[in-house]
């Protein structure tokens, strides 16, 4: 029997600027997705003139979205990262370097390495049926260690 059982997952991340100590999230959403992985295309093809199959590699990057309950302490750290990464007018951002350790309940661990906060939501959305939206934050990393 395989057991393939979410429950337990927890992350570790270190933000080198914001958060050099680290941050342990497992406060995840229930109307969204907790942890999501697109995937990742690794090559490309193409057929030659005569249909000679052609195919080369291809660097990508790996985006990670956590789903993260609204108003949590999570949700105010994360929101915290996403809001001294983001640069505007009169405003730098502070360019945090972002390592994600995702220890999952088998206790298989995967650590992601180099990232970057690239996208989140600056505040609280509310859903018709009157209760707050749970969050995303999304992130993108160079490369990844384990399975």
């Amino acid at each position: 029997m395989q057991n393939i059982t979410g429950f337990g997952l927890s992350i570790n991340l270190i933000a080198s600027v914001t958060f050099p100590a680290g941050l342990i999230i497992n406060q995840f959403a229930d109307d969204s997705d907790p942890l999501d992985v697109p995937s990742l295309q690794i090559a490309d093809s193409a057929m030659g003139l005569n249909g000679d199959l052609i195919v080369w590699s291809k660097a990508n990057p790996i985006k990670v979205t956590l789903g993260i309950i609204p108003a949590s302490d999570n949700d105010l750290n994360l929101g915290i990262l996403l809001e001294n990464n983001r640069v505007g007018r009169g405003k730098l951002g502070a360019k945090d370097l972002i390592t994600m350790s995702l220890i999952y309940p088998a206790g298989n661990p995967v650590t992601l390495t180099n990232g970057a906060i690239t996208d989140g939501l600056p505040f609280s959305p509310v859903a018709s049926a009157g209760r707050l939206k749970s969050k995303t934050y999304v992130f993108t990393f160079e490369n990844k260690v384990g399975n």
